[in-house]
């Protein structure tokens, strides 16, 4: 008897999503996070043609990213990279001038693997001074300008202080949040995809 079996697909893009524990699906099962949800749409629009890999790490930071980074693009050669980075350095009050380095570096190395990248920018809480909040909300358009990419300013738009999307945290979103983050992403994924 001859068993088929199924080819890879040979001509998947891969997306690459570089991310905290808001792509990392914290607090609730994965297949329940956005980026799942991403493989899924992906998958009923145009099947069999990307792959979705999730490097995404609770906790991460940008310099964590950057020690990961080369081996995940060696590894997984993506087309495209989304960047979802920065919460944990402004939570840890990290000085912004050291964020901004390592998110340019993260879009370099990218961009040198002929990946196509997005950069997906963050808010912290307002008490950690208007000063300190406005620096760390200025790197994400500062990098996005250098390296001409596309930015999504604040991935958590439409989430963030609204209780019935939150977790008890008052920081991680819920499951009821993810097809909202799905939506944002979407708008800038799927025009990348497009172009690739």
């Amino acid at each position: 008897t001859v068993v088929a079996i199924s080819s890879p697909i040979v001509h998947a893009k891969t997306i690459l999503i570089v991310g905290d524990s808001i792509s990392a699906a914290y607090g609730m099962n994965p297949e329940q996070g956005w980026v799942k949800l991403l493989q899924t749409r992906l998958d009923q629009k145009y099947p069999k043609q990307h792959r979705v890999v999730n490097a995404s790490v609770s906790g991460e930071t940008t310099s964590g990213a950057l020690a990961r980074l080369p081996k995940l693009l060696n590894t997984h050669q993506p087309d495209v990279v989304v960047i979802e980075l920065g919460g944990n350095d402004g939570l840890r009050g990290q000085p912004p001038q050291i964020i901004q380095r390592n998110l340019n570096q993260l879009v370099q190395l990218s961009k040198k693997s002929k990946a196509e990248v997005l950069l997906f920018g963050m808010k912290i809480p307002p008490n950690y001074g208007t000063n300190y909040s406005k620096a760390f909300e200025n790197n994400y358009q500062v990098v996005a300008k250098q390296h001409n990419i596309k930015l999504l300013p604040f991935f958590l738009d439409g989430v963030a202080g609204h209780p019935k999307y939150m977790q008890a945290d008052r920081i991680h979103p819920n499951v009821k949040a993810q097809p909202i983050l799905l939506n944002l992403a979407w708008k800038y994924i799927e025009p990348t995809i497009k172009n690739k």
